[in-house]
């Protein structure tokens, strides 16, 4: 199965309000939308990615729960990012002061802000192009840190605020730098 985009553009505009109803009334589709108002319907991913992500999520959570830095997010929440982009990594991981700055309602809802970090991990649906276009979504919109693990081309890109993507072949260390002090993940 393939991501699916929607325009629903000529027929109406979606309101943060209305995206998050949608997406409450169909909880069991993955849904994103990108900043020109299409809807992203994202599929499932099988059993080893979806093993392969919990692996991630796990790391930078043991993480953070020694340095108590920040607050780690799975891949079902939806930021709501500063150009209206409403997506959701795989992971991601935001700074405690940052998180909470936002209200109580903001929190509950899908945060509007994009992560200081985040990890997006190529399936075997996902196509690389639209994965590195989501990364540089991000990193337009002050992502400081990102990277983009790509098992079937054995390597991850890097993406930094204000730097070109690096890519690095897998095996490989990759460091949290100054976003993450101290994070190291191991692929």
């Amino acid at each position: 199965m393939n991501t699916v985009v929607l325009n629903l553009e000529p027929i109406m505009h979606l309101t943060d309000e209305q995206f998050y109803q949608l997406c409450m009334a169909n909880r069991d589709l993955n849904l994103e939308m990108n900043a020109k108002g299409e809807l992203i319907i994202v599929p499932p991913v099988g059993g080893e990615s979806g093993g392969q992500e919990a692996d991630l999520i796990t790391d930078l959570n043991n993480w953070n729960r020694q340095t108590r830095l920040g607050k780690v997010f799975s891949s079902s929440t939806i930021f709501k990012l500063p150009n209206g982009a409403q997506r959701s990594p795989d992971a991601a991981w935001v700074k405690l002061e940052r998180w909470e700055a936002l209200t109580p309602e903001e929190r509950k809802k899908f945060p509007p802000l994009m992560p200081d970090f985040v990890i997006e991990l190529r399936s075997e649906t996902d196509s690389l192009k639209s994965l590195q276009d989501k990364m540089q979504e991000y990193v337009e919109n002050g992502l400081r840190l990102g990277w983009l693990i790509n098992p079937q081309d054995e390597q991850v890109e890097i993406y930094k605020l204000g730097q070109p993507a690096k890519v690095v072949q897998l095996p490989a260390i990759l460091s949290g730098e100054e976003v993450l002090p101290g994070f190291e993940l191991q692929l």
